[in-house]
């Protein structure tokens, strides 16, 4: 598990495997730890995990069909998500 997670696009699949290679960069320059990653190959979906902190970094079609936020959103404001009508309380 980890303590925070971020999720973030790129308008290309080079853009997301570069965002993904930089962001590796950074955490290794202030760590001193490369993250792990996965799927930078391909450039759809990349995860970058840092033990703390996991970032994905996607192609906007991939993220919108996965749609991880919906994942991790409070019940009720799910609700409200998929019934726009619902009264706010």
């Amino acid at each position: 598990m980890a303590d925070h997670m971020v999720i973030a696009s790129g308008r290309s699949a080079r853009q997301v495997s570069a965002i993904a290679e930089k962001l590796a960069e950074r955490v290794k320059e202030a760590t001193g730890r490369s993250p792990r990653i996965e799927g930078k190959e391909t450039g759809d979906w990349v995860l970058i995990d840092t033990d703390d902190v996991i970032v994905h970094v996607f192609r906007p079609e991939v993220r919108e069909f996965y749609q991880l936020e919906k994942m991790w959103m409070p019940a009720d404001t799910l609700n409200r998500v998929r019934d726009p009508a619902q009264p706010t309380q």
